[in-house]
Order: C-alpha cells, then structure tokens, then sequence
C-alpha cells in the first residue's frame, strides 16, 4: 500500500480510503469488524464512515467505533455532519458521532451537504469551534461547488479561522462533472480530492455486464442508475473489459487507476460488502495506467462535459496545469 501526503495536512495517508457506507446494513456487525481488521493489517490507514450509513442513524459508527479501538490512534478517521449545517447541528453532530466511535477526536470532520441559503460565516465559524476544542484536526467538505469552497476558505483566511482541507466528490468515468473548475481549484490550492462512488456502485466493476441478468443480490435491484447507465454506456464497458483483457488485469483495477492517475485526486474511497470485495479492491492498487491509456479509457465512454462555445473559453475551466500552486498552498 502506497501513502500520499493529504493536501497541505502534512499528514501521511493510505492510497486507498475504506469505504464504511454498506457496515451494518449489507454488512454484519461481525464481517465489518474482519473486513476493517484485515484492510488495517493491509497498510489502509484511512477510514471513512457518516451517521447516516447502516440503515438506523449511527449503526455504522458504533461498528467502526468497536473495529478501531486496538489502532485508532494509527488511522485517519472521517466522519460528516449529519442534521442541518447551521451551528448547532455541526457541533451537536460531532459529539454525537464522537461517542457513538468511541474517540475523543475526528481527523476529518466534513460538511456532508451544501444546503440552499447557506451561511458561510456561521458554517466556518462553528467548524472552527470544533478544530480548536480538539474534536477534530481538520475539517473538508463533501459536494461543494468551487466557488462556495473557496468562498468558505476565503472567509476563514480573512479571519482567521480553520480552513476546509479536503473535498470529497463524486468522480469515475460516467461522472465527470467534477472536472469543470472544482478539480483545477482543488489541485492549485493543494486541497485534498477523496473521490466517492470512483466505480460507479459496482458498474466499474465488472459486475454488470450488457446483455447478461443482473445479480438478484445487487444494489441494482434497489437503484435504478445502475439500469440506466448500463443501458446508456454498454458500449463503454464492453471497451473497458477488451482493455482490461488485453492487459490481464480486471475492469475494476483500469476504473481504479483512471480515478488514480488524475493530478488532482488523492484518494479513490472503496466501499466493499464483503472480504472478497476488499481483496479485490486492494490488488486493483497495484495497477497504474500512462497518461495516454488514461486518455484511451476515458473516450470509451461520451461523458467528458460538453460545452459550447465560440472560442476555448470550456477547455479552460477543466485545465489542471492552468494556474502553478505557488503562493496559494
């Protein structure tokens, strides 16, 4: 397992973050805990988990609270905001997480949801109460566009305050919205990019096949994305598959390392519900692709963003290498 510094923290962190989100719903009391234990023996030091996860509001927090009592203070531990995000809530939520985890801090405490009218001041001023009481070393975000994060960051330099380190964002090669703006911002401020759902809940994976019956045990069976995206980019996966088989490895290792070798990403967070899973999902680490197979794989599926316009205005606001990190990181 490779570690990577996690943005301008200092701090040294897995290449992969374990995903928690199916403990305690898909996943027994019993399996979570032997799935975390082996991903730590591993060398996954990173963890992530919410109160909303595991079906009953903090059933997944209590598993992952019991599984890292022998290590916690050797992982990096994120939890979210649950609630509203006005201060009350994100201070009467990180308590609660912190007992329901069995810990007395958080080394990553987001906001999980902008919400419509928003306060930006009383959002970073009441974070910044949680940095400094020592419930938290850092705090991110989680589905912010750039503008609000760098609004939020903004306001905190101005005063002082605690800024948001980390962006956790949905990104795999269906959802690429991401890079309109949000990762260029995230990579010249060195804000560090955890990336959800990098396999597109199991599509990336190679466990749905256009023409072939979806497993009955699948979360296809509940989500109807899955259906649609596999009906709208079959094609896509089918090229993905050759790919992946002319090089003898599996789909899910090419939709890993396409989320992996992107300059402005830091860590692909894999969610597994079984050992298996987890096995899989650390063997897809050790493949990586060049710059000009990254480019191959992503024009298998038409999902890069399309914009019009009468000059290069577009490609513009997707430029990683527009703006040198110097001075702003």
């Amino acid at each position: 397992m490779k570690y990577l510094t996690f943005g301008k923290t200092g701090v040294k962190v897995s290449e992969m973050c374990l995903g928690t989100m199916m403990f305690g719903q898909r996943v027994n009391e019993d399996e979570s805990i032997k799935i975390m234990h082996r991903a730590y023996d591993e060398g996954v030091n990173f963890f992530d988990t919410a109160a909303m996860y595991g079906g009953e509001l903090g059933n997944t927090e209590e598993i992952v609270g019991k599984a890292i009592k022998s290590f916690r203070d050797k992982i990096f531990l994120a939890s979210k905001v649950n609630k509203g995000i006005d201060a009350k809530s994100i201070i009467e939520s990180i308590d609660e997480s912190l007992k329901r985890l069995d810990t007395d801090y958080l080394d990553l405490y987001y906001i999980h949801w902008p919400r419509k009218g928003m306060r930006i001041d009383e959002v970073m001023e009441a974070l910044d109460k949680v940095v400094k009481a020592g419930k938290t070393r850092f705090v991110g975000c989680s589905n912010y566009p750039a503008w609000v994060l760098e609004a939020s960051n903004c306001y905190s330099r101005l005063n002082g305050l605690a800024e948001m380190v980390a962006h956790q964002l949905p990104y795999n090669l269906l959802e690429r919205g991401v890079e309109v703006e949000v990762l260029p911002m995230a990579k010249v401020e060195n804000i560090a990019v955890v990336v959800y759902r990098p396999i597109a809940m199991g599509l990336l994976a190679g466990k749905y096949i256009p023409g072939e019956p979806i497993p009955e045990d699948s979360r296809a069976k509940t989500d109807d994305r899955i259906a649609r995206w596999l009906s709208d980019y079959g094609d896509g996966i089918l090229k993905l598959r050759d790919f992946a088989n002319e090089r003898g490895v599996s789909i899910l290792d090419v939709a890993i390392a396409w989320i992996r070798s992107s300059p402005a990403v830091t860590c692909p967070i894999i969610g597994v519900s079984s050992m298996s899973q987890l096995e899989k999902g650390i063997k897809a680490f050790e493949f990586s692709l060049t710059p000009e197979e990254r480019q191959q794989v992503g024009s298998f599926f038409d999902t890069e963003v399309k914009e019009i316009s009468g000059g290069n205005y577009g490609p513009l606001r997707r430029d990683l290498d527009l703006v040198a990190k110097t001075g702003l990181s």
